[in-house]
């Protein structure tokens, strides 16, 4: 059987040698052996039993009730993997809706619109927090502009609201596996187009056509300056946001020329 020290366990845990530790004197988790000279000693069953205890920690178990759950007779390592998987599963989706919460609201903020009240754009959110965000959006442009965008968006309801960001989710992936072409190319505008028409309704009327295209020009430097708008699979993608930003200055200039 191979056993491991502590500080060897600390490093594959990411856990400090402090911890178990402690972890050693509260009872909560023994090492199987100790030498002569005082070193800890784990093995399998006790790299299992620190897997359980950072779980239940990830999962806001406080120690003690969790060296309760680890010491009752009826305790099941399996059906406790299956729980936590559970419980993991849940936690992931609440992120996942949370992150595409501030991904949208990102957007409106920093487009000149946000949805008044609307569940989609606010879900996993608190209702306090909610109007949070959308108070600095009227804070930075204004009532009327942000009330009439609201509208506008509403208009399209929930299924269309959805089918939006679907079209948007299909543009922006065809344009990151273009990211290596010309941003000046025809396929590449004809995408940028589709883009634009996109953003154009995200905007609503709020935003006045003679406007539109010099905003969409800017909305490129945005791109640049933010890593969270061109972020792929969780990672910053500043070679894509630059592709962007070149592709939409030049689809905006000529649109006005």
């Amino acid at each position: 059987m191979k056993k491991y020290k502590v500080k060897e366990l600390a490093a594959l845990a990411g856990v400090s040698i402090r911890t178990l530790h402690y972890y050693d004197k509260m009872g909560l988790l023994k090492p199987f052996n100790r030498s002569d000279v005082g070193y800890r000693y784990y093995g399998e069953k006790e790299l299992l039993r620190l897997q359980q205890i950072l779980f239940y920690k990830e999962l806001d178990f406080p120690l003690k009730r969790i060296k309760e759950l680890l010491k009752d007779a009826d305790f099941d390592l399996l059906a406790a993997l299956e729980n936590h998987r559970i419980a993991l599963t849940q936690r992931k989706e609440r992120i996942n809706i949370l992150l595409t919460t501030i991904d949208d609201t990102i957007h409106h903020l920093k487009t000149a619109t946000i949805m008044k009240n609307p569940a989609d754009l606010y879900r996993g959110l608190s209702k306090e927090m909610g109007t949070t965000y959308r108070q600095e959006a009227i804070d930075e442009w204004g009532k009327t502009t942000v009330e009439q965008s609201e509208k506008d968006l509403l208009k399209l309801g929930k299924a269309g609201f959805d089918s939006l960001k679907k079209e948007m989710a299909l543009v922006t992936q065809a344009l990151f596996e273009k990211r290596n072409d010309n941003p000046e190319s025809e396929p590449v505008q004809r995408l940028i187009a589709q883009h634009y028409q996109i953003i154009c309704q995200f905007w609503g009327t709020s935003v006045k056509k003679d406007q539109q295209r010099t905003i969409y020009g800017n909305l490129g430097e945005l791109y640049v300056s933010d890593d969270r708008y061109m972020a792929k699979d969780g990672l910053a993608r500043p070679e894509f946001a630059l592709f962007m930003q070149e592709a939409m200055k030049y689809f905006a200039n000529e649109l006005e020329s």
